[in-house]
């Protein structure tokens, strides 16, 4: 059956995947590629943004990758934790200083520290998860955040009661706002009544408490369906959900399990597919600088299987979002990114729900 397909490609992360980087694309081939390392024990080190590790999201998830070539590959790993972003530029010269193999940054908010850090370690590989970086030793690994969301809006307007559906966002920046417009094009996609409340800023990462009350606000706004990307933040608003008897919708690691039955689905953002095939790149010698792209078709992103909800959101509404799923694959649907995109998406698609 299709909604099973939704179910798998989320739920069995350590089996799916892009075997070593398919589906993806790769551009300005790298100076550092060199040959496979054979048996040679690899050493990878990896900076945490300040949300950290534990945040059962963002972080998670890219270390999720390093555990999974830990069990297949020769590799010693070196994660390091950054208190604020004033120690991301220090933390990433220790690891090259160290002689580290590879030296992943995790985070948009690390892009001036790698910038600045790559040029004076030409013969060290490094990879920028969500960051564009152009120098000839860095791997970029981005991801339609949109083409995720957009499902997680689509999700959302039709499992809400009250016609009223909130964003949770971390930092007000670019690419928060591609989550929150996918999201909202999926939500008038599914059902153009429904109303979205003026999105939340927590303007962090990692404070739990602000999260929990930006989405306290929401649900006492009448929002029965509140969507976040806000990193640690995020556990906040699962929490809010639970307490309101209201729904939300997790962010990047499958967090359905955070509070089973008040998270309606996740949007999973595959960072540890991304940062394990980096790794079997190197040591198959095939790493090349530029940028990988994970998007919807190369199961980079996308839902979990409703599986503490399918009465919440019901088969039929399961094979809606697994058509729509496939249209934006086929290239039919391209989801906005910008805000200023979206009212020419709503009145461009209007007729073609």
């Amino acid at each position: 059956m299709k909604i099973v397909k939704l179910g798998w490609l989320f739920a069995a992360v350590a089996v799916a995947g892009c075997n070593g980087g398919s589906g993806s694309s790769g551009t300005a081939a790298s100076s550092t590629g060199g040959g496979a390392t054979g048996g040679k024990q690899l050493t990878v080190g990896i900076v945490f943004d300040a949300g950290g590790r534990g945040d059962k999201s963002f972080n998670d998830s890219a270390y999720a990758g390093i555990e999974r070539a830990k069990k297949e590959f020769n590799i010693v790993d070196r994660p390091v934790d950054s208190k604020s972003e004033k120690d991301y530029e220090a933390n990433l010269s220790a690891l090259a200083d160290e002689g580290a193999d590879l030296v992943l940054a995790v985070g948009i908010t690390m892009k001036n520290a790698l910038e600045t850090v790559a040029p004076k370690y030409p013969n060290i590989k490094f990879a920028s998860v969500d960051a564009v970086i152009e120098q000839p030793n860095v791997r970029s690994l981005v991801f339609s955040e949109e083409q995720g969301s957009f499902l997680a809006g689509y999700a959302a307007a039709l499992a809400s009661k009250t016609k009223k559906i909130g964003f949770v966002g971390g930092m007000n920046i670019p690419l928060i706002k591609k989550f929150e417009t996918g999201y909202a094009a999926g939500a008038k996609m599914a059902d153009p009544s429904v109303q979205l409340l003026p999105a939340k800023y927590t303007e962090s990462w990692d404070d739990t408490s602000t999260g929990k009350a930006a989405a306290d606000v929401l649900f006492d706004s009448g929002a029965d369906v509140v969507y976040h990307a806000a990193g640690r933040c995020g556990l906040g608003v699962i929490q809010a959900a639970k307490e309101n008897n209201k729904l939300a919708i997790g962010v990047d690691s499958n967090q359905d399990d955070q509070a089973p039955g008040f998270v309606l689905t996740s949007m999973v953002k595959r960072v540890d597919e991304a940062v394990y095939s980096t790794i079997k790149d190197i040591k198959e010698g095939k790493f090349a600088g530029g940028t990988k792209a994970y998007d919807l078709k190369a199961n980079g992103v996308g839902l979990t299987d409703f599986k503490n909800t399918k009465d919440k959101i019901g088969t039929d509404n399961l094979a809606k979002i697994e058509a729509v799923a496939e249209r934006i694959k086929s290239g039919e649907l391209s989801i906005p990114t910008k805000p200023e995109e979206l009212a020419a998406f709503v009145a461009a698609n209007a007729a073609k729900r």
